[in-house]
């Protein structure tokens, strides 16, 4: 049975990186017919907090990352560690040290003096010491000191590393517990992870962690570094870049099927396709096809993305989410213009649905003011004459339906021997505020006769008032 696991540290929001890396994780699974294991890697717990906790399983939950078995918690499984810890003692594999801070510190300072690697120097490793309560003493996992340890990264191909490049690295702190190395391998173990599927910054700690799996009499599991994630500016992706939690971009208006989408396309490929489902993404997926070099993240390709998704998803799903966000604002808007045909509308023409909200609240509310640079242009005294004409012709027409209208809007222009836009863009901000809104007749249709000339009156005053 084929394994892949999700093990984030609830230090922080889930962000883009681990997004991507449980999607990967997920896809392989999933692909495979196997399983997918979601593990809390909670033991640094000075930094650790449940609301980190909570915003991984939003995360995960918004964008239907579903797993088969978990959340587990290191934190419930320490008992285990110990055990494991004891075995390692037990066997000639681990060792008490005593070396203080300070020795540490002199030693690391002279290495690099030297232009030597900062590593331990294996001071305690053949003293034989015990444990001692009266006495603060840390246990260092017994690295080979011969040989290599070699294996076929799914990303990166062959790695070597001689074992005489790594020190003796900590496994268990002078109060016992353990570190990340340690436990990291006891849940792979004890979880039978077959595929690990990580963030290439764990590329130098594979080579220790194989080790320990040998130690332990451990099959090993198939490791699989994927490159960072970097900003469009070619440094790694941080806060500085924007939103780097993916629960701001379910904030921000995006969908949960676009941030996949696009989340799978950073780092992988398959040809030229831009656009896929998740049952495609399941179906093409391997280890294999990741790319080796760091993706950049770009923001207006996101966008692209989630528009397309915006235009082709079920009305349903987009009106619900519109719903929902109007909701919040406290904006009335049951009882107003027919509420589907907005939003559909408008989902052909803008990004996000944070974006089709705003766009669109003029139809449920009245607004305070134009867009400055709408108004600018638009509401000029030129504009005068056809606003009086469109109010008067509008205020007659029995029929308020968009063709009507359309024919009123030709007629005025063919009077005034002026082209369409000298009449509907006025017409446009004088109902809507700005310079953007679907065809303008299809505009005055959906806001309805008693506001359309309401606001025509408005933008009239306005002008006059100039």
């Amino acid at each position: 049975m084929i394994k892949t696991r999700f093990a984030p540290s609830p230090t922080g929001v889930l962000h883009v990186g681990g997004a991507r890396t449980a999607l990967f994780c997920w896809l392989y699974s999933k692909k495979v017919g196997g399983k997918f294991v979601l593990r809390i890697e909670d033991t640094d717990l000075e930094r650790s907090t449940e609301a980190s906790v909570q915003a991984i399983l939003d995360g995960m939950a918004w964008l239907n990352l579903d797993y088969d078995e978990g959340p587990f918690y290191q934190t419930q499984r320490f008992d285990r560690y110990k055990a494991a810890i004891q075995q390692l003692v037990d066997q000639g594999d681990a060792y008490y040290c005593s070396c203080s801070k300070d020795r540490l510190e002199k030693l690391r300072e002279e290495q690099m003096a030297n232009k030597q690697k900062p590593r331990y120097d294996g001071c305690c490793r053949n003293l034989g010491l015990k444990a001692d309560a009266a006495e603060d003493l840390v246990i260092r996992f017994k690295n080979p000191q011969e040989g290599a340890v070699t294996f076929d990264d799914q990303v990166k191909g062959d790695i070597t590393v001689s074992n005489s490049e790594l020190d003796d690295l900590i496994i268990a702190r002078t109060d016992g517990s353990p570190t990340y190395n340690l436990s990291v391998v006891v849940d792979d173990m004890d979880m039978a992870i077959t595929h690990v599927v990580r963030g290439d910054d764990h590329v130098n700690n594979t080579p220790r962690q194989i080790n320990i799996f040998k130690a332990l009499g451990a099959e090993c599991p198939i490791f699989a570094h994927v490159p960072m994630i970097l900003g469009d500016d070619g440094k790694r992706l941080s806060k500085r870049h924007g939103a780097v939690g993916v629960m701001q971009y379910f904030d921000d208006g995006y969908l949960p099927e676009a941030m996949l989408n696009y989340l799978v396309r950073l780092g992988w490929s398959h040809g030229d396709q831009e656009i896929f489902s998740i049952d495609e993404m399941i179906e093409h997926f391997e280890l294999s096809d990741i790319n080796r070099s760091a993706a950049a993240f770009n923001t207006d390709k996101l966008n692209w993305i989630n528009q397309q998704y915006m235009m082709n998803q079920p009305l349903a799903q987009i009106v619900d989410l519109v719903a929902q966000r109007l909701k919040r604002l406290d904006i009335a808007f049951e009882s107003g213009p027919d509420f589907n045909n907005i939003v559909d509308l408008y989902r052909q023409r803008v990004s996000t649905i944070n974006e089709l909200v705003d766009s669109i609240l003029y139809c449920f509310q009245d607004f305070e003011e134009y867009d400055a640079k709408a108004a600018k242009k638009a509401l000029r005294e030129v504009a005068l004459e056809p606003l009086q004409m469109l109010r008067d012709q509008l205020g007659l027409l029995d029929n308020w339906q968009a063709t009507d209208i359309h024919g009123v809007i030709e007629d005025i222009t063919q009077k005034l021997e002026v082209n369409m836009g000298k009449v509907g863009q006025p017409l446009r901000v004088a109902v809507t505020g700005g310079s953007f809104s679907p065809p303008i007749d299809e505009t005055v249709a959906m806001i309805g006769k008693t506001r359309t000339l309401a606001r025509i009156n408005k933008a009239i005053e306005y002008i006059s008032a100039k």
